[in-house]
């Protein structure tokens, strides 16, 4: 299979690195096993050398130069905000691979990214329509900038043919291990245990939920009267009457923010103070259920394995996928 990893200026270094060690331990690993199909894996770019954003110089063959890929990655560009995001999105060669990963992806390719690597594939328009995640904290600007995409950023890989997104930083190693079960599932759970990657199927446990909402300053707003009212309960006539808008102003804007419901949102952070209170507190579940506004500790509980189960259904979704592969 012909691998392209698509490097641009300001490339992540470690997004990339992650990209060609998992790969070149998995074809280290494979050459053992001789009917593998092994993986020809180039960095390709739009100009002939590419600086990342810790200033390493890496060569690249020119994308003009080779021929149809069968599968093409996209590590994280170096910008971690939507300011200095935005700015680099808008640099030449970003617009330019956009058109290249367009024309791959018409001629057949499976186009695949990670971090902030899914704006690179999302501002060429191809995730429109399609489920696709991101990187956690820049989700309510993924929605802003791409409204066509279906975003799910608790997840940390999201399949959605001919696409696949991953996650935050570390994604990029899942994402790798995902390319190389396409061949070979015993080979990326040995290329697994030799990196020492533990499977992660959702970055729900690594979101900061205050963080995304000081993104919009009626999310702001109502996450602070909502952390004021865990244990009182949630009214969406209350809040947005603290807040100053009307309460179709901020269902929209949360659900436009946030992708969610008020509601939904508010129960999100009672359980992720709930589990803060479990590990940093020697108070019962029963203890903790009335400081996050629930009568007893069963709605709670009930909750927190639901939370735990979504996770594990995921785990069992990517199991089942690897098998039809």
């Amino acid at each position: 299979m012909r691998v392209y990893i698509l490097a641009l200026e300001g490339v992540f270094d470690l997004g990339l690195a992650a990209f060609m060690d998992v790969l070149g331990t998995a074809t280290e690993l494979a050459a053992e096993e001789p009917t593998k199909k092994m993986l020809d894996v180039t960095i390709v770019g739009v100009r002939p050398e590419v600086r990342t954003g810790q200033n390493l110089s890496v060569p690249v063959r020119l994308a003009a130069e080779l021929p149809q890929p069968d599968l093409v990655l996209v590590p994280a560009l170096s910008s971690k905000m939507p300011e200095g995001l935005t700015r680099a999105l808008e640099q030449p060669d970003v617009v330019q691979a956009g058109q290249w990963l367009k024309c791959w992806s018409q001629a057949g390719a499976t186009i695949a990214a990670a971090c902030t690597g899914t704006f690179v594939v999302a501002e060429a328009g191809l995730l429109n329509g399609h489920s696709a995640t991101t990187s956690w904290w820049l989700s309510a600007f993924f929605r802003h900038r791409y409204p066509l995409v279906i975003l799910d950023e608790e997840r940390m890989l999201v399949c959605s043919d001919p696409f696949v997104t991953a996650g935050a930083a570390m994604a990029h190693f899942d994402l790798g291990l995902h390319v190389i079960s396409r061949q070979s599932p015993t080979l990326a759970a040995l290329c697994a245990r030799y990196l020492l990657i533990e499977t992660r199927p959702s970055q729900a446990a690594f979101i900061i939920p205050d963080h995304i909402a000081h993104t919009d300053p009626i999310v702001q707003r109502f996450e602070q009267w909502a952390r004021e009212h865990l244990e009182s309960g949630f009214s969406a006539a209350a809040a947005a009457a603290t807040i100053g808008v009307s309460e179709r102003t901020l269902v929209r804007r949360i659900q436009q923010v946030l992708g969610k419901s008020p509601l939904a949102w508010f129960q999100d952070l009672r359980v992720d103070y709930a589990v803060h209170l479990l590990q940093t507190t020697d108070c019962s579940v029963e203890q903790i259920a009335s400081r996050v506004g629930y009568a007893d500790g069963t709605t709670l509980r009930s909750l927190l394995r639901r939370k735990l189960g979504q996770g594990i259904r995921e785990l069992r979704q990517r199991a089942t996928h690897v098998a039809v592969l």
